[in-house]
């Protein structure tokens, strides 16, 4: 039986160059895969998924409200697809997440998803809750923090470098997104009292 996977992460651990490559790696065997990416900040109905050292593949793009299970139906009836993956999946619906199970269950196709577990203030994205919660596989992909130890959450920084505390959960510009641990996260959200004088500008 197929299954609905979740491979989660901090920023710049790899995820999309994990999916990129199983996507390949199905094509390189004649085997059909639709890519999807979420539309958030994109415009047009064309997707483009790209990771940090230059891998890309075009996609579909999601937005709120679409129906993915009856998407995927409809190109099954004319191409057998062998495999789903989802980048960014963090920004999936709940009932998206519920789709893309009924496409595993009922299609007997593959979904494997790659996202954000929480957002730079430690919270659950709503597609990362629900995924945790009813997804048949979880796979955590593993980067490191600034002082060597796993790395679990992020920080959001400015454009002046300094770490934000509040804003929108999701934010398109000049940011830049850092993985820590928990401890060094809870210093630069001021949080805890830190251990060292490494660390961001702070406000």
């Amino acid at each position: 039986m197929a299954k609905l996977y979740f491979n989660y992460a901090t920023m710049n651990a790899g995820k999309t160059t994990m999916l990129l490559q199983a996507s390949y790696n199905y094509r390189e065997r004649g085997m059909t895969t639709m890519l999807f990416v979420a539309g958030h900040y994109r415009k047009g109905d064309t997707g483009l998924i790209s990771s940090r050292i230059g891998l890309e593949a075009e996609a579909e793009i999601f937005r709120d409200g679409d129906d993915l299970y009856a998407r995927v139906a409809e190109h099954h009836e004319h191409t057998t697809v062998h495999c789903i993956f989802v980048d960014e999946a963090q920004f999936l619906e709940e009932e998206q997440v519920w789709q893309l199970a009924r496409i595993a269950d009922r299609l007997n196709i593959p979904v494997m998803c790659y996202g954000l577990r929480t957002d730079f203030q430690g919270k659950l994205f709503s597609g990362s809750r629900a995924l945790l919660a009813i997804a048949d596989d979880l796979r955590e992909v593993r980067t490191i923090c600034r002082c060597g130890r796993k790395a679990t959450m992020v920080v959001r920084l400015g454009p002046d470098g300094k770490v934000a505390k509040q804003g929108e959960q999701v934010a398109i510009g000049k940011d830049v997104y850092v993985s820590l641990c928990r401890q060094h996260w809870e210093e630069e959200m001021g949080r805890a009292a830190p251990d060292d004088f490494i660390g961001f500008a702070r406000n």
